[in-house]
């Protein structure tokens, strides 16, 4: 079964309690993002590894699967998963709105 890439809207919280993905929310624009928050602070690349590395965790997929592929050095990132949409969607449909 082959792959496809589905992007992720992501939002991000460095230097937080623990890596985890706290849900869904609207942005300001009513876009929907998903909450990720990480321990490291957004040094040297450290917390968009951190992000990616927490997303692939939940996702259930390996670390070399995502990626950050706008907004390196913003809160507002987007996030490229290379896995079936359908399964990115209904991981996506699963979590808490906040």
């Amino acid at each position: 079964m082959s792959s496809d890439v589905t992007q992720i809207p992501i939002h991000a919280t460095p230097k937080a309690q623990r890596n985890a993905v706290a849900g869904v929310k609207a942005d300001d624009a009513g876009r929907l993002e998903v909450q990720v928050r990480v321990t490291v602070a957004p040094e040297g690349g450290k917390a968009n590894k951190a992000v990616c590395e927490t997303l692939a965790k939940a996702i259930g997929v390996s670390k070399s699967k995502v990626s950050i592929v706008r907004g390196e050095t913003s809160r507002h990132k987007m996030a490229q998963v290379e896995a079936p949409s359908a399964d990115v969607e209904a991981w996506m449909d699963g979590l808490p709105r906040l």
